[in-house]
């Protein structure tokens, strides 16, 4: 019995690491290709192609107190809009594509006062999964994966179609180690995203409801 409870303790939590056999790569190359198409959509769009986000637009304006999390609105468009994709419901929190074998992990919400940086941080995916975020968990997490410069082009890419709470997320840079040159960049990004969101098509822009 203690020989299969190490067993279990050893098996890795996250098949990410695991890398994709040439059949993996080419329907992986597939989603790719299939979500890019997302790119006129107003609402859903791939917001990292590299790191898999897929963020859903919430709303033009926040409040640096707004809860951070995927409403129901929110999931019901995402799901509309990627069943003619392949993908369909799985689980609450799971849309899977069977034929491609990709799954869309939704984090659960996990409390009120929660950082986005730790929105996928008890949601294990594989490498060839993707996170289906609100903008602003999708440009936390692009913060945590990119330097300084390369992550503020990328934000400025998802402001532009889907505006982020930014104050919450200078409000969260502050507990981390290393926040100054992100913080000194928070302040183009409230520019970007202010000339965007009184520009079209945002301007006119309704939150999902």
């Amino acid at each position: 019995m203690f020989a299969a409870i190490t067993k279990r303790l050893r098996r890795p939590r996250f098949s990410a690491f695991e890398p994709l056999d040439a059949q993996g790569l080419q329907r992986a190359e597939t989603m790719r290709a299939a979500l890019d198409g997302l790119s006129e959509d107003p609402y859903l769009m791939l917001a990292d192609p590299d790191w898999r986000l897929v963020s859903v637009f919430d709303d033009l304006r926040y409040d640096r107190a707004d809860m951070d999390m995927m409403t129901g609105p929110m999931r019901a468009y995402a799901t509309r809009r990627l069943q003619p994709l392949g993908f369909r419901q799985a689980t609450g929190s799971i849309l899977e594509n069977p034929a491609l074998d990709v799954r869309m992990h939704i984090p659960r919400f996990r409390a009120l006062g929660a950082s986005p940086f730790d929105a996928v941080r008890d949601t294990p995916r594989r490498a060839q999964d993707y996170y289906l975020l609100t903008p602003t968990q999708t440009a936390a997490q692009i913060m945590l994966h990119y330097p300084v410069e390369a992550a503020v082009e990328r934000i400025k890419a998802l402001v532009a179609r889907q505006p982020v709470n930014l104050l919450r997320l200078s409000d969260y840079l502050e507990q981390r180690r290393d926040p100054q040159d992100v913080l000194r960049a928070i302040g183009h990004l409230k520019y970007v995203q202010r000339m965007a969101v009184e520009s079209a098509p945002l301007r006119g822009r309704r939150a999902l409801r």
